[in-house]
C-alpha cells in the first residue's frame, strides 16, 4: 500500500523539483518513482536533463534511449527523433563522436521525408562539421536555415541555436561585426530565460568563448559575470561550470591575477580533465602560459604538450618558451608555422609573439611586415586591446629601426590603453619599450623611472623572465662571477629558478627543507635581493639555468 501511494508522490514532487530547477533533487525523485512504476517519455525526458544537468552523463543518455523506445512505441516518430537529438548534444559535447554519429543516422531515419522541427535540429551535427572543417560559408546557410525551421515551427531552442551558429560563422568568415551584433541576438534569448538549460550553458560558453577570441573583453567580462550567476542560480549544475572557470582565469589572468587564475584553470582540469572536452585544451594552454610568465619552462613545456594532446595548438605560447629558452630557430619555424595556417581569431596573437621573436633575432624586416599587418587588423576591428597589442608591436618596431620619437609615441599609447583596460603585465612590456625609446633619446633619467614601475609590476606578477630581461636597462646589478655565492647556494639558486619549492629543492639536493631554506636567504642577502621572482630572474640574466 505505502509504495502505491509512494510512486506517484515521488513522481509529482519530482516534477515539482524540476520546475524549480532542483536538478539533483529532480534526478533523484524521478528515479525513485521509475523504480515503482516505469516512467512515461515526457517524464524519462525530464530525468534525462536532469541527470544531464548534475553531470550523470550516462544516466542521461540510458534515460534518453529509452524515451526514444518509448515514444516510437506510442507511433511518435518525431518525438522519438528529438529524444535521439538530445542524445547526439549530450554525447558531442562529451567527445563521443562515434555514438553521436550513430544516433544521428537513426534519428533521422524514423523521421525521413517528414518536415518537422526535429529535421531542423537534426542538420547541426553537418553544419557544425562544416564549420569545425574551415567551411564557414557552408556552416552559415545551414545554421541560417535551421534559425528559420525554429521560427517556423516556434521553437526557440533551435532558433537560438541556428543564431548561435551564424554569428560563429560570420567571426569564422572575419565578418567580425556582424558576427557579434548575431551572437547579441542569441543572448537575449537566453538571458530572457527563453530557452532549454543546456541551450542556455551552451550559447553563454560559446560567446563567451569567441568575444575572448575576437578581444572584445568587456563582452567576455559581462557575460562571464552572467554565466557566473547563472550557474549560482543552480547550484547543482555541472555541465558549463568547469567552462565557467576557463574564462574566468582568462580574464584573471589577462588582469594580473596570475595566482588566483592557476587555481581556476586547476578545477577546470579537474572537472573536465576525463571527458576530452575542447575545454580542457584550452586550461591547459593557458596554464601553461602562466607558467611561461613564471618562468618554470619545464611545468610550462608540459602542459604546452599537454594542451596538444587535447587538439589545442600550443602556439604562440611554445614559440615564447623556445625564444625565453635561447632556442631562436625553434621559435621562428613555430611561429612561421602557426601563421602559414592561418590561425583563425588567434592570428593578432600569433603576429604580436611573431614581432617579438623577429626582433630578438636581429629580422627588423619581417618584424615590420607582421607589425603592419597586425595593425590592420586593428584597424579594421576598433576594439581597444587589439589596438594596445598593435601600438606595442609597433612601437618595438621603431625603436629597433632608429625612430626613436615615433617608438615613445606608440609605446607611451600602448601603455595609456593597457593601463586603462587594466592589463597590468602588458602595461609594464610597453614601459620597457618606453624605456628603451627613452634611453635612444639621451634621457637615463626617464629611462630609470620607467624600468623601475615595470621592474615593480615584474616583481609583483612573478614575471622572472620579464625581470631577468629588463637587466640590460639597468645598472647596478652584481656581477655573476663575484657573487659570493657557494657551490651549494648556486645549486640551491638554479633550482629555485625552475619553479621548485623548499620542499622539492630539498628532495632533489637530499638536503633538509630548513638547510634550503636558509642558502635560500644567504642568497637574498648576497645578491641583494628581496623575493623568489627576483632570484629567478637574476639567474636566468646571468646564464644560471
Amino acid at each position: 500500500m505505502g509504495s502505491a501511494v509512494s510512486a506517484p508522490a515521488a513522481l509529482e514532487r519530482g516534477r515539482e523539483a524540476f520546475r524549480r530547477r532542483a536538478w539533483a533533487a529532480a534526478h533523484d525523485l524521478l528515479h525513485e518513482a521509475d523504480g515503482e512504476s516505469p516512467l512515461e517519455p515526457e517524464d524519462l525526458e525530464r530525468a534525462s536533463r536532469a541527470a544531464y544537468l548534475t553531470g550523470r552523463d550516462e544516466d542521461s543518455f540510458a534515460l534518453l534511449e529509452r524515451a526514444f523506445h518509448a515514444r516510437m512505441g506510442r507511433g511518435d516518430p518525431e518525438g522519438a527523433a528529438l529524444d535521439g537529438f538530445w542524445l547526439v548534444f549530450g554525447l558531442t559535447n562529451r567527445g563521443d563522436w562515434a555514438r553521436a554519429g550513430g544516433w544521428v543516422g537513426r534519428a533521422r531515419g524514423v523521421i525521413e521525408g517528414r518536415d518537422c522541427v526535429a529535421h531542423g535540429y537534426l542538420t547541426i551535427p553537418e553544419a557544425l562539421q562544416a564549420l569545425m572543417g574551415g567551411q564557414a560559408e557552408t556552416a552559415y546557410a545551414g545554421f541560417s536555415a535551421q534559425r528559420e525551421t525554429g521560427r517556423r515551427f516556434g521553437d526557440r531552442d533551435l532558433e537560438t541555436l541556428g543564431s548561435f551558429g551564424q554569428g560563429q560563422a560570420l567571426v569564422e568568415m572575419g565578418r567580425v561585426d556582424e558576427g557579434i551584433a548575431v551572437l547579441d541576438e542569441a543572448m537575449v534569448a537566453v538571458t530572457g530565460g527563453e530557452t532549454s538549460e543546456a541551450v542556455a550553458g551552451l550559447v553563454y560558453c560559446g560567446v563567451i568563448a569567441v568575444c575572448m577570441e575576437t578581444f572584445d573583453t568587456r563582452r567576455a567580462a559581462e557575460w562571464t559575470t552572467a554565466l557566473s550567476h547563472w550557474c549560482d542560480a543552480q547550484p547543482d549544475l555541472v555541465p558549463f561550470r568547469g567552462q565557467c572557470l576557463v574564462h574566468r582565469a582568462q580574464l584573471m589572468r589577462l588582469h594580473g591575477d596570475w595566482t588566483d587564475a592557476l587555481e581556476e584553470l586547476t578545477q577546470a582540469v579537474t572537472r573536465f580533465g576525463d571527458t576530452g572536452h575542447p575545454a580542457v585544451g584550452d586550461a591547459v594552454y593557458e596554464q601553461a602560459d602562466v607558467r611561461r610568465l613564471h618562468g618554470n619552462a619545464e611545468a610550462a613545456e608540459a602542459a604546452y604538450r599537454q594542451a596538444a594532446e587535447f587538439g589545442r595548438d600550443a602556439q604562440p605560447g611554445l614559440a615564447l618558451l623556445r625564444l625565453a629558452q635561447g632556442r631562436a630557430d625553434a621559435a621562428s619555424a613555430g611561429i612561421r608555422r602557426a601563421l602559414d595556417e592561418g590561425g583563425g581569431s588567434r592570428r593578432p596573437r600569433l603576429l604580436s609573439a611573431a614581432v617579438e621573436i623577429a626582433l630578438a633575432c636581429g629580422h627588423v624586416t619581417a618584424a615590420r611586415t607582421a607589425a603592419d599587418e597586425l595593425a590592420a587588423l586593428a584597424a579594421a576591428r576598433g576594439v581597444q586591446l587589439l589596438s594596445a597589442l598593435s601600438a606595442q608591436a609597433t612601437g618595438a618596431v621603431l625603436l629597433a629601426e632608429g625612430d626613436a620619437g615615433g617608438a615613445l609615441a606608440a609605446a607611451r599609447r600602448a601603455w595609456a590603453m593597457w593601463h586603462a583596460l587594466g592589463v597590468p603585465y602588458e602595461a609594464a612590456r610597453a614601459r620597457v619599450v618606453v624605456a628603451g625609446a627613452c634611453r635612444a633619446l639621451g634621457d637615463e633619467d626617464a629611462c630609470a623611472m620607467e624600468v623601475e614601475a615595470a621592474r615593480r609590476v615584474f616583481e609583483r606578477l612573478g614575471a622572472a623572465p620579464d625581470l631577468a630581461g629588463i637587466g640590460a636597462l639597468t645598472s647596478g646589478r652584481p656581477d655573476a662571477g663575484r657573487t659570493g655565492l657557494t657551490a651549494r647556494e648556486v645549486e640551491v639558486l638554479r633550482a629555485l629558478a625552475t619553479g621548485r619549492t623548499n620542499r622539492a629543492i630539498a628532495v632533489d639536493l637530499v638536503l633538509s627543507e630548513k638547510t634550503v631554506a636558509r642558502h635560500v636567504s644567504n642568497i637574498f642577502a648576497k645578491l641583494g635581493l628581496s623575493s623568489r621572482a627576483a632570484a629567478t630572474a637574476y639567474a636566468y640574466e646571468h646564464g644560471l639555468v
